[in-house]
């Protein structure tokens, strides 16, 4: 039969030594003693979380159900890049403008006016535009073109006796009729085509951007009437406040598309120089529509390039990128990024092979 003091005793001395060995050195850090290269962290359970000093926990199960993939940081040389505003314009050899060189009406010619978005031929007859004359005017017009015609008809009858007597009309008179004839009929042709009104016609193949006509309106001179465009003809028109600009470009970028550097403008315009590009692939643009490009220089920088996606803004408003430091832990650092084009920038901030996040940073930034 077991002693119940014995029994009391083993019970306190189990705890005594589990006090003991709870409060040793090799359980708990105290004062300024190290232990590790890193301190150990100390969390609440497997959830994500932010942690005191600002990083961020994440377990792995989280980070492959965020989807966050990293990439480690290398140096490299890349040209400096700097933001443009600028506008689509139009290739002045791949579509026009069409204006009424006086007042009329309008007419729709046999087919109609064009619908927006029509493909136009070179040449083809948008539309007419008809003089608005006065009462009085339009009748002295027909009075005109009336007595041309009977002065024509008189000249024709002349002519065909003259060459009825042949033998016998002296050539001199026979040519003066012939060219009195010729005379009658190129006035007849004016006045019938004045009748008739100024035919707008496509100066260029394309496609019909802006119509504003309708049929029947009546319009000024100089006016613009139709625009034509050619899709794959539109060019990127920027603004640059340095003259050094003009001659030190490389190329430049545009939703990830690269453009081609025309050349730049030595006269003013606004206070800025006028910076023509054309993009290398076809781009969903409209004429005029705002743009901002990203324009290559001839001077080089280096740095870390790093996708667009890394770079994240943090509660402050300031731009950051998360460093994979452990295998659970993430740290944001501030950046001062440098675009590239529109799907890399370049940063200075941080050293090569870091373990940087590429994806998921947007998602980091959000626990708490």
């Amino acid at each position: 039969m077991s002693n119940p003091l014995s029994a009391a005793w083993l019970a306190v001395a189990t705890l005594l030594l589990m006090a003991t060995a709870s409060h040793s050195p090799a359980a708990w850090a105290h004062g300024d003693e190290v232990h590790g290269e890193a301190a150990v962290v100390q969390s609440s359970g497997n959830n994500p979380q932010r942690l005191a000093d600002g990083r961020v926990l994440l377990p792995k199960e989280a980070q492959h159900r965020l989807a966050v993939r990293t990439l480690l940081a290398s140096e490299s040389t890349v040209a400096k890049s700097i933001e443009l505003n600028g506008h689509v314009v139009m290739d002045p050899n791949r579509g026009g403008q069409v204006q009424a060189s006086s007042s009329g009406r309008i007419k729709a010619p046999a087919g109609g006016i064009p619908a927006l978005g029509s493909a136009i031929r070179q040449g083809q007859i948008l539309a007419w535009v008809i003089p608005t004359l006065s009462a009085y005017e339009q009748a002295q017009q027909q009075a005109e073109l009336a007595a041309t015609r009977s002065q024509l008809t008189l000249a024709e009858q002349h002519l065909q006796r003259l060459r009825a007597l042949v033998n016998t009309v002296p050539g001199k008179e026979l040519q003066a009729a012939a060219a009195e004839l010729t005379a009658l009929r190129g006035r007849h042709a004016a006045l019938a085509a004045v009748s008739a009104g100024e035919a707008l016609r496509a100066p260029s193949a394309g496609v019909l951007a802006a119509s504003n006509v309708l049929n029947g309106q009546v319009v000024e001179p100089l006016a613009v009437l139709f625009s034509i465009v050619d899709p794959a003809g539109l060019q990127i028109e920027a603004l640059a406040y340095d003259p050094a600009l003009v001659n030190n470009l490389a190329g430049a970028s545009l939703q990830g598309v690269s453009l081609r550097y025309l050349g730049g403008a030595l006269v003013l315009r606004d206070g800025a120089l006028p910076l023509r590009f054309a993009p290398q692939q076809p781009l969903p643009l409209a004429l005029g529509q705002s743009v901002r490009l990203i324009a290559q220089t001839r001077e080089q920088l280096t740095g870390v390039v790093l996708p667009a996606s890394s770079v994240v803004k943090n509660s402050a408003n300031e731009s950051v990128v998360w460093l994979h430091e452990q295998a659970l832990l993430f740290r944001a650092v501030p950046v001062q990024p440098q675009a590239l084009d529109g799907k890399r920038v370049l940063v200075t901030q941080i050293k090569a092979g870091s373990r940087v996040v590429t994806e998921g940073a947007s998602l980091l930034n959000q626990i708490r």
